[in-house]
């Protein structure tokens, strides 16, 4: 069997590559998964590149499942994933414990960093729920597709990083501060497809089938994310 090929979000980067370096031990059978920014992914998948699976935000995937480029039926929640804050190394940690102190930290910093991916979207809905868009002109930076908010946080680009937590744990010369208070917690669901472009259809459905299932949960929470 040739290796069965795989294309994801950012986010998830991390947790496929163990999940795929284990399906290999137990099964023989090799799978490399590219990651690269979420928009991207979804538009090499629309655009009929042959990927046997695809991992995408849960949106995504529908949408592409809609488009024709993901078999019907064979869509698998695999995760949730909140969104964390992280600052520099060193640098003074804001209070996160409710709504009104993630509101006054915000408007506080210099400097706020989001994602291109659909937590910097449920981010910038929350600042227009706020109120306080307007008074973040200037002071909001979107990090560049496949770049990591904590990586503008590390290099000092920006004081306040928000980001799936599951892309900041890994990254050195920050301090991870918490997660965002239930009350305003940002949660992604990613889900995975079959693409229809994949020759090997019934062995990427073997694939993740593993990935989705409660042996992999581990991983998954190793990886600041929960099993869907």
């Amino acid at each position: 069997m040739a290796c069965l090929t795989g294309i994801s979000s950012m986010a998830t980067r991390a947790l496929l590559a163990e999940l795929a370096a284990a399906y290999a031990r137990r099964s023989g059978v090799e799978v490399a998964i590219e990651s690269v920014g979420g928009v991207d992914a979804a538009k090499r998948v629309q655009a009929g590149e042959a990927f046997d699976v695809v991992v995408l935000a849960s949106d995504a995937i529908s949408r592409l499942a809609d488009a024709g480029r993901v078999l019907a039926g064979s869509v698998v929640d695999l995760v949730h994933s909140g969104v964390a804050v992280a600052v520099r190394s060193g640098a003074a940690r804001p209070d996160l414990s409710s709504e009104a102190a993630v509101k006054a930290a915000v408007l506080a910093a210099p400097s706020i960093g989001y994602s291109t991916g659909p937590s910097g979207t449920a981010l910038l809905a929350l600042f227009e729920r706020w109120g306080i868009t307007r008074q973040l002109e200037g002071r909001l930076v979107q990090a560049r597709a496949g770049v990591p908010v904590g990586s503008l946080v590390a290099g000092g680009e920006v004081a306040l990083g928000f980001q799936q937590r599951s892309e900041l744990i890994h990254l050195q010369d920050i301090d991870l501060v918490g997660d965002l208070p239930v009350a305003i917690a940002i949660d992604t669901v990613f889900s995975a497809g079959v693409c229809a472009a994949s020759a090997q259809p019934e062995a990427a459905r073997a694939l993740l089938a593993f990935f989705a299932s409660a042996e992999t949960a581990q991983a998954k929470r190793r990886q600041g994310m929960e099993p869907a």
